[in-house]
């Protein structure tokens, strides 16, 4: 293994990033910021690199330091939370990892169900769009989406959904909305990270070409149903995913549900090691309750758009 430097100056490190100042680091780590700067130069030694540029105005991180922290942070946090649990006693922990909108607007909604099953796990959920990494302990579990190209782990996937166009009533009413060819002529809502774009839809059930220019972009599911209920404009989401918006009626699909493209594009995915754990097999139950699997994907739905 590669000599390790001190823990310490790791948490130094840490610390002057995410606070943005040695004096500031030093208050919360209870040091002098005089130890602070020796701590993070005795590990810009050790690396041999500038992790930090100091300027009149503070510090920032080196784009090495941004590297470099991109890779300890997750690891540091994961040293913390181990040490944490063990010092209190917890033995049943679960560590999941989701991307954002669907730990949002479809788990949450759901844990107090699995917290009523299982009240002695404890469970800890943090949501990013960047996947956790699992050779750093990040993670127990991680809800991914996207296309599925994660070698040597256990991947499977979540659901079937349908992504289809999706308006407020409101919306629908004033520009009159019947055909799809008229989405034109109003104003798409466009997310960035997914898998079906407007391309994909008006190859799929018209015969003109989607817009290049859309009113607004998001790269968050939330933010772009959130749009669309408040008039902006008209979102191409999961229906899964927008469940509670079509309950509450705040938006409904134009066209129906049979004008979706039928996707699999979130995925469980854990090292096959996780699985022997009593917690993380009991997530994996749970979650297989509340999807209604079989253990079989539906062969009808392509991972991508085709």
């Amino acid at each position: 293994m590669a000599s390790l430097p001190p823990v310490a100056c790791l948490q130094a490190f840490e610390c002057v990033a995410r606070r943005k100042s040695f004096a500031l680091a030093a208050a919360e780590l209870h040091l002098t910021a005089s130890a602070i700067s020796h701590q993070v130069a005795r590990l810009e030694d050790h690396l041999g690199v500038r992790l930090f540029e100091r300027s009149a105005h503070g510090v920032t991180l080196s784009a090495a330091g941004a590297r470099y922290l991109s890779r300890v942070g997750g690891a540091l946090e994961a040293i913390g939370s181990a040490t944490n649990d063990l010092r209190h006693g917890v033995s049943n922990s679960l560590y999941l990892h989701s991307s954002p909108s669907i730990a949002s607007l479809w788990l949450m909604p759901r844990l107090a169900d699995f917290a009523s099953h299982h009240p002695d796990i404890s469970l800890y959920l943090s949501a990013a769009h960047t996947p956790s990494d699992f050779g750093l302990g990040q993670a127990d579990i991680d809800i991914r989406y996207g296309v599925p190209q994660w070698p040597h782990l256990e991947v499977h996937p979540l659901f079937t959904e349908q992504v289809l166009p999706l308006a407020s009533r409101a919306f629908i009413r004033r520009h009159k909305l019947k055909e799809p060819e008229q989405l034109l002529d109003v104003p798409l809502i466009q997310s960035a990270v997914s898998v079906v774009q407007w391309s994909d839809w008006f190859a799929a059930f018209t015969t003109q070409r989607a817009p290049e220019r859309f009113a607004v972009r998001f790269d968050r599911a939330q933010m772009a149903l959130d749009a669309a209920t408040q008039g902006l404009g008209v979102a191409l989401e999961s229906a899964t995913i927008a469940a509670q918006h079509l309950a509450d009626r705040k938006l409904v699909p134009l066209f129906g549900m049979e004008s979706g493209i039928a996707v699999q594009a979130h995925f469980v995915v854990y090292p096959a090691r996780h699985a022997v754990r009593k917690p993380v097999a009991a997530f994996l139950d749970w979650l297989r309750v509340q999807t209604g699997q079989t253990g079989q994907p539906d062969p009808s739905a392509p991972s991508v758009p085709s």
